[in-house]
């Protein structure tokens, strides 16, 4: 069979990959989240009663003005998500439509703290997010890591909470600490603690900074928490010191594309910094953030900065590639995974011609 002579959508798909921020709680199947409404009783808490209609209202994604009016869908899944049979299946399914779609490593991200209101622990929400990532390890030959995120909106304390359980399950799954939610008046360091915690128990750190907050959040993130990566970050051009430190100190940043043209964090594709990071040597990795509001996979998120974002094939191969690179795993594990991806890759990209991104 002869190699295709251009970069297809179809050849993206074949490639191995690696995704390291996706939220649990945005990125059901829309199916399930219905069925999940209909049976708890709760249809009455979503916009529409069918998928057609729940398709046609998702559209409206797109007109978010802001981050925070993108982060107000999630009050039509949450809701749905507070039981442990309803949170094993989500993780479970999550994890085998990445599997699908040849994702060989996946981190999931949540917030625990929002899925109690019926009564479940904290330890309960966890164990059965945990529960259904690892069937879907056993079902699809996936790997996984589970990210928790404390919420910047809310007391430090809830996000001292939600550390303590991260160190609780440090070897149980769960490979790092997050900082979530809307930036704005809500500053990284009045969580600082949190980290200290996370940090002083040797787990992973990852936050949520420069998506609608300028380059201070990320500095915040570096230097106050401790991030070993920074979620979004696109705003980090703004600052053109830290930037070189980004690239001195190879930080990576989680880009995620199509969520940050929804929440307006980038006029458009074209317009996303992403290509001057990856021409400066950024770490970057592209990620969904949350495949059901985007209405998204990993493949349609590295077919569009191929497209829209002038990144070429050998640099789509970089950013697919650091990905394993900056995964939070064990080193010699990393290694291990990153010497067969590579491998791969090359095996699929032998004979691929170099056209232009938009041709």
């Amino acid at each position: 069979m002869e190699a295709p002579t251009t970069l297809t959508r179809d050849t993206i798909l074949t490639w191995p990959k690696a995704e390291l921020h996706c939220h649990l709680d945005g990125s059901l199947r829309l199916t399930t989240l219905l069925e999940l409404a209909r049976q708890q009783g709760k249809l009455r808490l979503l916009p529409a009663d069918s998928l057609e209609g729940l398709e046609e209202i998702l559209r409206q994604v797109d007109t978010a003005d802001s981050l925070e009016a993108y982060l107000a869908w999630f009050r039509y899944t949450v809701p749905v998500m507070q039981t442990r049979q309803a949170l094993r299946r989500i993780a479970y399914e999550l994890a085998e439509d990445a599997a699908r779609e040849n994702v060989r490593y996946l981190e999931v991200r949540y917030a625990p703290v929002l899925h109690v209101e019926e009564g479940l622990k904290l330890e309960q929400v966890n164990d059965a997010v945990l529960d259904g990532l690892r069937a879907a390890e056993r079902d699809f030959g996936i790997r996984t890591g589970l990210i928790l995120c404390g919420l910047r909106h809310l007391p430090e304390s809830v996000s001292m909470r939600t550390a303590e359980l991260a160190v609780a399950y440090r070897k149980r799954g769960v490979v790092a600490f997050d900082l979530a939610g809307g930036e704005a008046g809500h500053p990284p360091k009045h969580h600082l603690h949190a980290f200290y915690l996370a940090r002083n128990h040797l787990l992973n750190l990852t936050v949520h900074a420069g998506e609608s907050w300028g380059p201070d959040s990320i500095h915040q993130a570096l230097f106050y928490c401790g991030a070993h990566r920074i979620g979004h970050g696109v705003t980090l051009e703004q600052d053109p010191d830290l930037l070189q430190y980004v690239i001195d100190h190879q930080i990576p940043l989680e880009i995620c594309p199509t969520s940050n043209v929804q929440t307006k964090a980038v006029a458009d594709y074209a317009s996303h910094p992403l290509r001057q990071y990856v021409a400066r040597s950024v770490p970057v990795t592209i990620n969904t953030d949350n495949r059901l509001f985007s209405r998204t996979t990993l493949t349609d998120e590295l077919w569009r900065v191929h497209r829209h974002c002038g990144l070429d094939v050998q640099q789509l191969r970089t950013v697919v590639l650091n990905s394993f690179r900056h995964a939070f795993l064990h080193w010699d594990e990393k290694q291990e995974l990153l010497r067969d991806v590579e491998a791969r890759l090359n095996q699929l990209l032998a004979g691929l011609s170099q056209p232009s991104p938009t041709s």
